[in-house]
């Protein structure tokens, strides 16, 4: 699998990443073994997961997957701080709470480092350069070798990437932000994917195929096994089931026909090769969902394909994205 890059730094990972949410919950050991095993045999390197995933219990079993399957050399573990179960704030970005669940994610990996530590999402009640500064030791004291933020909107990011570029004596510059994007969600367009372009941020899009719905599973009804069946996540399918929705996802899957492949690979390949973008975060139910995104290695889409899909996907960017005088 081709390597890239991430952001303006020496890391390299797999254009495509291995993503996590459902391991330990709906993803069983054996499952995730499979998907793990399959992800590096092709050259994949880049696994991201989170210290609230399974309740911790996805990292716990990349920990032990790691231990007796797969080499942790030939891996780049990316984890996530800073979401809480706490009924006053979702997410608490204080450099102790942050360096305290570092800790506890090597304990459960099994490791004495990270590859890539992200904060989860940006924390309004705790002051940047307090969380900042968390990344800054968490790599100076060997915890992690990169750092990276996570469900920033543009001026965060750029407040933040500009801080570390800037403040004295910080030493740790932004590698990554990770942040949904697909043809149902181009939002990352308006303001984040700049910011990241300017600065030298790789992007890691979460989400790449719409929640599942750029497949095309729900084009006919609700798979009694798919997400949009889970009493869990059934609320985080449903804003893409509209009308809008149906008609991005029609033309993905025309687009498919037309190039004798699946909707699956036609959608990832969009959002792989848009500029800024290093490596799509897939996750998949099984072994053979992932086999089939990760197919998508030889397929490059036509400039005209692209362009069908741009169109029809565009998102409505008015004043100020656009030059005013031209309103």
């Amino acid at each position: 699998m081709e390597q890239r890059h991430l952001g303006r730094t020496g890391l390299r990972v797999s254009r495509i990443g291995l993503g996590t949410l459902t391991w330990g919950r709906d993803t069983d050991e054996h499952d995730a073994a499979e998907q793990l095993k399959a992800f590096w045999e092709v050259g994949g390197t880049l696994v991201d997961t989170a210290d609230v995933y399974g309740g911790g219990e996805a990292e716990y079993l990349l920990g032990q997957l790691v231990a007796g399957l797969v080499p942790r050399q030939d891996l780049v573990i990316a984890t996530k701080a800073g979401s809480v179960a706490d009924p006053y704030r979702r997410f608490n970005g204080s450099r102790g709470h942050l360096l305290a669940a570092l800790d506890a994610s090597l304990a459960r990996l099994g490791t004495d480092y990270v590859d890539l530590w992200q904060v989860h999402a940006f924390d309004p009640m705790t002051p940047l350069d307090e969380t900042l500064q968390a990344l800054d030791i968490a790599v100076s004291s060997g915890r992690a070798r990169y750092a990276g933020v996570s469900n920033f909107c543009g001026w965060q990011l750029a407040k933040a990437a500009t801080w570390q570029l800037a403040s004295p004596g910080v030493r740790t510059r932004l590698a990554s932000t990770q942040m949904e994007y697909s043809l149902l969600q181009r939002g990352v367009e308006r303001e984040v994917l700049p910011a990241a372009l300017d600065l030298g941020v790789g992007l890691l899009p979460s989400s790449p195929l719409g929640r599942g719905v750029l497949t095309g599973k729900y084009r006919t009804g609700t798979p009694a096994d798919s997400r949009g069946a889970s009493e869990l996540l059934a609320p985080f399918v449903e804003p893409y089931l509209d009308d809008p929705a149906s008609r991005i996802v029609h033309a993905v899957a025309t687009a498919a026909d037309g190039l004798a492949t699946t909707a699956l690979q036609v959608a990832l390949a969009w959002v792989r090769d848009r500029p800024g973008v290093v490596a799509p975060i897939i996750g998949a139910r099984n072994a053979q969902q992932l086999t089939e995104a990760l197919s998508v290695e030889t397929l490059s889409l036509p400039d005209e394909i692209c362009q069908a899909l741009d169109d029809v996907s565009a998102p409505v960017h008015r004043y100020p994205d656009q030059d005013w005088s031209t309103l």
